[in-house]
C-alpha cells in the first residue's frame, strides 16, 4: 500500500514538470494555454506535497502501532 502511495507522489512531480515545460514553450504563442498549465503546475506541486505529508503520517502511525 505504501509503495503505491510513494509512486503516485512522483506522478504529480512528472505532471508538474510537463506543465512547466509547456509553460515555457507556449508563453509567446498562446498565453491562455500557458496560464492553464501554470494552474496545473501549481496544483500538481501542491498535491505532491500533500500526498507526501499524508504518506509520512501514515508510515509513522504504522510504526507506532507495531511497537
Amino acid at each position: 500500500m505504501i509503495r503505491i502511495l510513494r509512486y503516485t507522489e512522483y506522478l504529480y512531480v512528472i505532471v508538474a514538470a510537463f506543465s512547466i515545460y509547456r509553460i515555457f514553450t507556449d508563453w509567446n504563442t498562446d498565453r491562455s494555454m500557458a496560464y492553464f498549465f501554470i494552474f496545473f503546475a501549481v496544483v500538481s506541486i501542491g498535491m505532491f506535497l500533500f500526498r507526501r505529508n499524508y504518506r509520512k503520517k501514515f508510515e509513522q502511525r504504522q510504526k507506532d502501532n507495531q511497537k
